[in-house]
């Protein structure tokens, strides 16, 4: 028991030490998925590349899932969620234009992923998460990683957070059988939404709402699978 205890304490102490190297590791992983997972696409606008180079993602997954951090694929979070993979994360945000001093409303926080990126690149994020575990690792991620001024919020994000609208951009990280009308009406004008639309049992797709005045409009991109948008009532 001795002998176990003390090995035990060994591998603490080298980790403590080494964590630079972990660190480093993960860098290199990082700027392998830019590369390859985002440039060897269609992510080219240069604010959506740096946000994705500098958080951490690794910080964002289970610990048994640090490994596959940067991997081209979707992880689990628990509570039947998931963290999208890095080249959803970055097309949703590319597709909102994302510039300092936008205001942005997320839906569904998951595990503080998203709004870390939209943080990189945006003055004010608001995020909300229906699964109060999940609002909670969220939240203690984002702030454990620097991203302390982003406002998280357990709530049913079907009607958005009023208190903070207009919102410039929102960004909706759950298949929804129809776009919420309160989301819509909580955009500025001039403002875009981002949302997968369609049953959760079948493959959704990624629609671009558009809010110009009274007029908005809707746009199909391309089909994608992700995780239902939980109600309250559910």
């Amino acid at each position: 028991m001795l002998r176990k205890t003390l090995a035990f304490l060994l591998v603490g102490l080298f980790a403590a030490v080494h964590g630079g190297a972990d660190d480093g590791q993960f860098a290199r992983l990082r700027e392998e998925m830019v590369r390859r997972q985002l440039e060897g696409r269609d992510i080219t606008d240069p604010v959506v590349l740096d946000a994705m180079q500098s958080v951490p993602r690794h910080e964002f997954v289970r610990p048994q899932n640090r490994a596959q951090a940067y991997q081209d694929s979707p992880i689990p979070i628990g509570h039947g969620q998931t963290i999208s993979q890095p080249y959803i994360v970055a097309l949703m945000t590319q597709l909102i234009e994302p510039r300092p001093g936008m205001r942005a409303l997320e839906i569904g926080t998951g595990s503080g992923y998203q709004a870390a990126v939209l943080a990189e690149i945006l003055d004010e994020v608001y995020t909300i998460e229906i699964v109060e575990p999940l609002a909670e690792w969220g939240e203690a991620n984002l702030r454990r990683s620097g991203y302390g001024h982003v406002n998280v919020k357990h709530a049913d994000g079907y009607y958005g957070w009023e208190e903070h609208a207009p919102f410039d951009a929102i960004v909706v990280t759950a298949a929804a059988g129809s776009i919420p009308p309160p989301l819509i009406d909580q955009l500025a004008d001039g403002g875009v939404m981002v949302i997968p639309v369609g049953s959760p049992f079948r493959t959704q797709m990624l629609t671009l709402v558009r809010r110009d005045g009274e007029r908005v409009t809707t746009e199909s991109l391309l089909p994608v699978r992700f995780v239902p948008f939980v109600r309250a009532s559910d």
